[in-house]
């Protein structure tokens, strides 16, 4: 009995002690609660909501540039086309920069040889079978209306040649021409305009993206300055494409802060071009090396096959990483919660070359990241079903089949049979994962390949629209040298355009490649006169020696790159903007002052947008960077210094 009652308080006392443990336990959980939730993950880490200053050293504008104005129309006596010397259709090969470049330059040849433009044909549309067919052609990616009511005091634009001749073209009655790059305006005057006066019609093939010089005579200032007109006016992307690009740009700013828009300009055309196949791995280089060998064949490239990758990156002829680019950005001081909208249809090496750059700027987005894939689906519109090029599995067999084919197998004991093949997927016979590691021959594009050629204009134009929107922008790899126009330049342009005192960056890689050569050793923890004198490069490019640097080695290249001075004005008393011009006594910044009328609307916009919050925060910096302000005669003593003398005193400064 006393053996049952000891039994017993034993149970309650440990019933008890279980209780006030379970209490215990409770309380401290309450208790802790807090600390824990004190270090939770707020979404400002990602993207970081409220109203912040603008540091005009970052984010613009440009006081030096803040006097620079588009000014594209016409100046001197420009009548309407009367004369009518016959009709030019063009075909126009090429990814979005090249249309981009060669319709204008179409529009100039049409308005100097007094002809009629038929609507270019974009051959990366008509290729691709089974896309949308609410688009054709022109009008997959540009509003056709508003392009021929935009020109229509320029140049006359028809949708198509008259029935006749429309029907005579498809016998090949009439001559083509397929001219240069570099192609003069006396070439168009005494060669082809004789033949296109005798038959009518005429087609020009575009192949290189270019058919007429980019820098004309003085006399012809109109012709460039209509080039203008078609680039930043005429020429605008189907409403379907301003609309989502709207809404991304909206997406962006949605949490009070500037954005900056970044194109790596990683294309395997231009890499191989250029003989950049050591700068990534594995297969990558083999891809690279490939496509060059094509380009030897061709002609398109005069040099061997295997070159020194690295004398040729110093040289400044291949684009920057991703890795370097994010170093440069901290170098000019933007915070790690920086947004970057990634712009380009293509980014060779895929994610991986830009991991270095997201662990940099966790706030690297682009399209896919910003947009559903319905709102892209409705962008590209409904399109055919084609027939995937996978290999097909053997058809399956009834029961009844597979015991006939075992009655008539042979004698028995039987060989077991091999076992079923490894199924093929998608990503192993979809582009070059199909035939690099059993052919040493690419294919032929497919036709899902054409197709995703048609798609990729869409998305540059669409990131294009956004890049041009951006408070920002950073090229990769811009006048790159090859004669061909490249998507970051005429970004570039277009920017210099429309808002001169934005920030546009222009990085001279020549230059930017010694100095990551000088703190190879320290690359992730510079020197501080390394970071000071990348900054000042940096600042300088998308100031005015930017643009005189681009002025001697982007226009030659493209006008659209840099269309001043002929498409600008500039405001009276403007001392920081003064005619500048080369040592051939041609203009390059400056040029002829904006009409009163202009002057007068100016500056009523100016007084009604003067918001005391916009305040010149040039000499506030982000809160991560170092206190540039507090030493300023510090930096300018360690700028002195060189970067051996820096790293003697103190190398992780």
């Amino acid at each position: 009995m006393l053996l049952k009652s000891k039994f017993k308080l034993a149970t309650a006392i440990g019933i008890v002690l279980s209780v006030l443990s379970l209490l215990v336990h409770l309380f401290l959980a309450n208790y802790s609660s807090g600390g824990i939730a004190k270090y939770s993950l707020h979404m400002d880490d990602v993207l970081p909501f409220g109203s912040k200053p603008r540091p005009r050293r970052l984010w613009g504008p440009l006081s030096a540039l803040d006097h620079l104005h588009p000014y594209a129309k016409p100046r001197q006596n420009y009548p309407a086309p009367s004369q009518h010397n016959g009709f030019i259709y063009a075909k126009i090969y090429g990814g979005f920069e090249k249309i981009q470049s060669s319709i204008c330059d179409l529009v100039a040849v049409a308005r100097l040889l007094n002809a009629t433009l038929v609507i270019p044909e974009i051959q990366a549309t008509t290729r691709a079978k089974g896309i949308s067919s609410n688009f054709k052609s022109f009008s997959y990616v540009y509003d056709e209306d508003h392009f021929i009511a935009a020109l229509s005091s320029d140049v006359t634009i028809v949708r198509g040649l008259p029935k006749d001749l429309r029907e005579a073209r498809k016998t090949i009655k009439f001559p083509t021409v397929s001219p240069r790059n570099t192609a003069t305006s006396e070439f168009y005057t005494t060669d082809v305009l004789p033949r296109l006066v005798k038959s009518r019609v005429i087609g020009i093939i575009v192949n290189g993206g270019k058919c007429l010089q980019s820098i004309l005579p003085a006399s012809l200032d109109e012709l460039q300055r209509l080039r203008c007109r078609v680039a930043f006016h005429a020429l605008k992307f189907r409403p379907e494409i301003r609309t989502l690009g709207s809404q991304i740009v909206g997406r962006l700013r949605a949490s009070g802060r500037p954005y900056l828009a970044y194109h790596p300009g990683l294309l395997r055309d231009t890499l191989a071009f250029h003989g950049c196949a050591e700068l990534f791995q594995d297969i990558h280089t083999e891809l690279i090396q490939y496509r060059r060998s094509q380009m030897i064949k061709r002609g398109t490239v005069k040099e061997q096959l295997s070159v020194d990758s690295v004398s040729v990156k110093m040289n400044g002829s291949c684009p920057l990483m991703p890795e370097e680019v994010g170093l440069l950005l901290q170098a000019l001081g933007y915070p790690s919660t920086t947004i970057i909208y990634l712009a380009g249809s293509e980014t060779f090496g895929g994610q991986r070359v830009l991991i270095p750059l997201r662990a940099m700027y966790a706030n690297l987005v682009d399209r896919t990241s910003l947009c559903s894939q319905r709102e892209l689906s409705d962008l590209v519109g409904p399109e055919a079903p084609l027939s995937s090029d996978m290999p097909h599995p053997p058809p399956s067999k009834s029961e009844k089949e597979l015991i006939e084919e075992w009655k008539k197998a042979g004698p028995r004991p039987r060989p077991l049979p091999p076992p079923p093949a490894r199924p093929f997927y998608a990503h192993e016979k979809e582009g070059w994962y199909g035939w690099i590691g059993e052919n040493d021959t690419e294919p032929d594009p497919s036709p899902i390949e054409f197709r995703r050629q048609a798609h990729r204009l869409l998305w540059d134009a669409l990131d294009y629209f956004v890049s041009v929107q951006a408070d920002a922008f950073f090229p990769g790899f811009h006048n790159d040298g090859s004669g061909w126009p490249d998507y970051s330049s005429l970004i570039m342009g277009h920017r210099l355009y429309q808002t001169p005192s934005g920030i546009t960056y222009r990085p001279d890689r020549k230059t930017v490649a010694t100095l990551f050569e000088n703190v190879s050793d320290h690359l992730y923890h510079p020197p501080r006169n390394w970071t000071m004198a990348a900054r000042q490069h940096l600042n300088n490019s998308a100031g005015i020696e930017g643009i005189k640097m681009s002025a001697m080695m982007s226009k030659p290249a493209s006008f659209l790159a840099h269309p001043l001075p002929e498409c600008t004005c500039r405001t009276a008393k403007s001392p920081a903007i003064q005619p500048v011009k080369d040592k051939h006594g041609e203009l390059l910044l400056g040029g002829e002052e904006c009409p009163d009328w202009m002057v007068r609307s100016l500056a009523m916009v100016s007084t009604r947008s003067n918001d005391p919050q916009s305040e010149d925060y040039e000499g506030e910096l982000p809160e991560d960077d170092s206190s540039q302000d507090t030493q300023q005669e510090s930096d300018r003593r360690d700028s002195n210094k060189s970067s051996e003398q820096d790293e003697e005193m103190d190398p992780d400064d």
